[in-house]
């Protein structure tokens, strides 16, 4: 099954200038835990639910204010999938990146959507999304201090 059937979409998403404060209350809104963070369409980083609290909330030493533009905590390096893609596929990516959601690109590299493990499991299949979440978590307990 194709990406594109399966993924999320409209993309909620937010730029660079976006605040803290303002991406937490569209994740709340719109019951996300990413937004791909783009510019003119294309994605140049994503921030997660987790990035604000540790990257701006938990701070080491400080913590940033809610004013704080998002450019300043997002992660730029943004891993991706194609719409067009086999969601097997999509889903080993997420198993062997660790990650939980993909931001799904067209072939022009407009950001069309979020593939999330939930999404796999409910669309595609509930073992291929275990298997995807088994590698995720499993390499994420190796990376654990003793």
């Amino acid at each position: 099954m194709l990406v594109r059937k399966v993924m999320s979409s409209p993309v909620i998403s937010a730029t660079s200038e976006t605040t803290i404060r303002d991406a937490a209350e569209r994740m709340r809104e719109n019951d996300v835990g990413a937004l791909p963070v783009l510019q003119d369409g294309r994605p140049i980083g994503i921030v997660t639910d987790r990035d604000i609290v540790m990257r701006a909330l938990a701070a080491t030493g400080f913590a940033l204010g809610l004013d704080t533009r998002i450019g300043d905590i997002i992660t730029r390096k943004v891993i991706s999938c194609f719409a067009d893609q086999d969601a097997a596929d999509a889903a080993a990516l997420m198993g062997e990146k660790r990650i939980r959601r993909l931001l799904v690109i067209d072939r022009s590299g407009a950001a069309s959507g979020i593939l999330s493990v939930g999404d796999i499991a409910e669309h595609v299949s509930e073992e291929l999304a275990g298997q995807a979440l088994g590698e995720i978590s499993e390499a994420r307990a190796r990376d654990m201090p003793d």
